[in-house]
């Protein structure tokens, strides 16, 4: 099947006795028993429910992995992967996260005896120049928040087989949609679910595809350890939302197409990052391993008088954290995202007080570009 027919049709096999065309909420906790020693499909929602089993088979299906799982949310996902190791554990991360990733690194990680090397893992010279022999793993984003950096995956992967790491991928941005890391060879994929795949701002989810079955029984047991499983209903919203990602996606990366061309023809903006640019120093990758750029935008207005400006006026924007619904969204990632990235990093990095990450919805691209119009205006 194609992928627009998967996002649909990818696991058909939990039927509802009564003929539903969408998956039950299976809004139970816990399961009759069949028999004495009988294994049963379902006992208990911690471990395993059927509204989220056919949303993890049609994640699983799209990414191309073995098994997916779907958590509570995007966090719950990747601080479970990371406890698939023991100290020491040595990881090279990209240097442009979010800040929540590198919160969770930094902050929490480094208790359990991790250590880390943050970098562009673009540059594959340097990834390799940092590997060393407690190293685990390759942890990246691409493309990154809130940078747009851009990284080859299949040439990770390389790197990592033949040191013997694992490879994840923050495919957040792009979806499985536009990009399937495991098919360029990576080991594990994440996801916040919260964003494209539900795609409505209405649910918080997290998703762990695994490549292989190993990774996968490792996981599956950290997960029902830690428990932090998606809810059935919050399993039902995001799956009614991957009915229409290619649809939602196609709108929104050729809306942030022309949003970020009009923001680069402006005077008072003197940066914009975007993938989709020809002159992105990863656009040659992203043609290669991508099959579109996202609607991810970000931008540096040339005064936070400006930023706080545009931030006040926006009417059909909208100033909220998160990104990836249908509504188009701002953020301030100095005081949003990235407020706990030290500030001198931060400022090294570019997210400086005159930094705007947008996430493009599906309105009509006149109609943004008129806001943003009228919210340059001093």
């Amino acid at each position: 099947m194609k992928f627009e027919t998967l996002c649909l049709h990818a696991d058909n096999n939990i039927k509802d006795e009564w003929g539903a065309i969408n998956t039950p909420i299976y809004q139970a906790a816990t399961f009759v028993h069949k028999g004495i020693g009988v294994p049963a499909d379902y006992s208990y929602t911690r471990l395993s429910n059927p509204t989220r089993a056919h949303l993890e088979n049609t994640i699983a299906a799209l990414e191309g992995g073995v098994a997916a799982l779907a958590f509570s949310s995007g966090m719950a996902a990747i601080s479970t992967v990371m406890k698939l190791f023991k100290a020491p554990a040595h990881i090279i991360a990209s240097d442009d996260l979010y800040g929540g990733s590198l919160r969770l690194f930094r902050n929490v990680n480094v208790s359990d005896g991790y250590t880390f090397d943050f970098v562009d893992t673009g540059d594959t010279a340097k990834v390799k120049s940092l590997i060393k022999k407690e190293t685990v793993a390759i942890y990246c984003e691409t493309p990154s928040n809130p940078l747009m950096q851009v990284s080859d995956i299949a040439a990770l992967s390389a790197i990592a087989k033949e040191h013997g790491l694992l490879l994840i991928v923050d495919n957040t941005f792009l979806t499985p949609y536009y990009q399937r890391p495991i098919a360029l060879g990576a080991d594990i994929v994440v996801h916040s679910g919260t964003k494209y795949l539900g795609g409505h701002n209405d649910t918080l989810a997290g998703f762990a595809v695994s490549a292989n079955k190993d990774i996968a029984e490792r996981l599956l047991y950290l997960y029902k350890t830690f428990g932090a499983c998606l809810a059935p209903t919050d399993s039902f919203l995001i799956e009614r939302g991957i009915k229409t990602l290619p649809l939602r996606m196609d709108k929104i990366s050729f809306n942030a197409s022309l949003i970020a061309n009009w923001l680069r023809g402006r005077k008072d903006v003197k940066k914009v990052y975007y993938a989709g640019f020809s002159d992105h120093a990863g656009y040659a990758v992203s043609k290669k391993q991508s099959t579109g750029f996202g609607g991810m935008i970000a931008v540096e207005v040339t005064s936070r008088a400006l930023a706080e400006n545009i931030l006040k006026k926006v009417k059909i924007f909208q100033y909220a954290e998160s990104l990836g619904g249908v509504e188009s969204l701002i953020t301030f990632p100095m005081l949003q995202t990235h407020a706990d990235v030290p500030e001198p990093e931060r400022i090294a990095r570019g997210i400086t007080d005159a930094f705007l990450r947008i996430s493009v919805g599906i309105e009509n691209a006149d109609d943004l570009i008129a806001d943003l119009e009228q919210a340059f205006k001093l």
